[in-house]
C-alpha cells in the first residue's frame, strides 16, 4: 500500500474536495484522518498528520506500521526559495535536509546526518528537482528566506526532510512532490504582520490549486 502524506488543514481540505470523500469515507487516527482510494489498481491511504516535524513523523511512521507502506508519497505546498522559480511551480526534490538541527553559529548549516537523497531514475527527469529545506520554523521572516537563499535551498517547508529522514530509517521509499503556495516577504518594521498576513492569504488562496495540479500532473506517474 502507498500512502500519501498531506500536512495542514487547508491541503487535507483540497484533497477531500478533489476526491469527493463522503464523510463516511473519512476515519480518525492519533494524529488526523485518513481515507482510502484504489488508482490505477494501486490501493492508497491519504493521511493528514498536522504540522511541522514531530507531526509529520509521528503521523508517517503510525501509518508505515498500521498500513505496511512500501512508498510514502509526500503531497502539499511550500515555501518558494529560489527566485528562478514561480508560485504554483510543482517540485520533485532529489534532496531533502533538515537545516535547523545544529548550532549554526559553530556547526555546517546542515549536517551531513540530517541529508537525504532521493534516487528518482525511474520516474524520468522532466520535472522541477533541487533540495527541500525542512525546519519546524516556516519561512515566514525574510532574514530567514535570504540565509536559505545563500545556502542553495530551492523550497522549504515544515515536514517533508524528517519524513524522508525516518522513511529512510524504515526502508520504505520517499517521495515528496511540492508546490510553491507562497515567497516570503520582505518586511519593515512598521509592517511585519501585515506583510505576514498577506503571505498567509495568499498560502490559503494558492493551497488548492497546489494540491490540484499534484493530483491531477503528478501523482499517478510516482504512484
Amino acid at each position: 500500500m502507498i500512502g500519501i502524506s498531506i500536512a495542514t488543514k487547508w491541503e487535507f481540505d483540497a484533497t477531500l474536495s478533489y476526491f469527493s470523500v463522503k464523510d463516511g469515507e473519512r476515519f480518525a487516527y492519533p494524529y488526523g484522518e485518513y481515507f482510502m482510494r484504489t488508482i490505477n489498481g494501486r490501493e492508497l491511504v491519504f493521511y493528514s498528520t498536522g504540522v511541522r516535524k514531530v507531526n509529520g513523523v509521528g503521523a508517517n511512521q503510525y501509518m508505515m506500521s498500521a498500513f505496511g507502506l512500501t512508498k510514502v508519497i509526500v503531497a502539499g505546498t511550500c515555501a518558494g526559495i529560489d527566485e528562478r522559480f514561480h508560485p504554483l511551480d510543482i517540485f520533485v526534490p532529489d534532496q531533502a535536509v533538515q537545516y535547523d538541527c545544529t548550532v549554526k553559529e559553530i556547526e555546517p548549516f546542515i549536517k551531513q546526518s540530517f541529508i537525504v537523497h532521493i534516487d528518482l531514475s525511474s520516474y524520468g527527469n522532466d520535472f522541477n528537482r533541487g533540495t527541500i529545506g525542512t525546519a519546524d520554523k516556516a519561512v515566514v521572516m525574510w532574514k530567514d528566506y535570504v540565509e536559505l537563499m545563500e545556502h542553495n535551498i530551492t523550497i522549504a517547508d515544515t515536514e517533508a526532510g524528517a519524513i524522508a529522514y525516518i522513511c529512510k530509517k524504515n526502508q520504505v521509499e520517499c517521495i515528496i512532490i511540492k508546490g510553491i503556495s507562497d515567497f516570503a516577504m520582505k518586511e519593515s518594521n512598521e509592517d511585519t504582520f501585515e506583510s505576514n498576513s498577506e503571505q498567509m492569504t495568499t498560502y490559503i488562496e494558492n493551497t488548492p490549486k497546489v494540491m490540484e495540479k499534484i493530483f491531477k500532473e503528478y501523482l499517478m506517474r510516482f504512484i
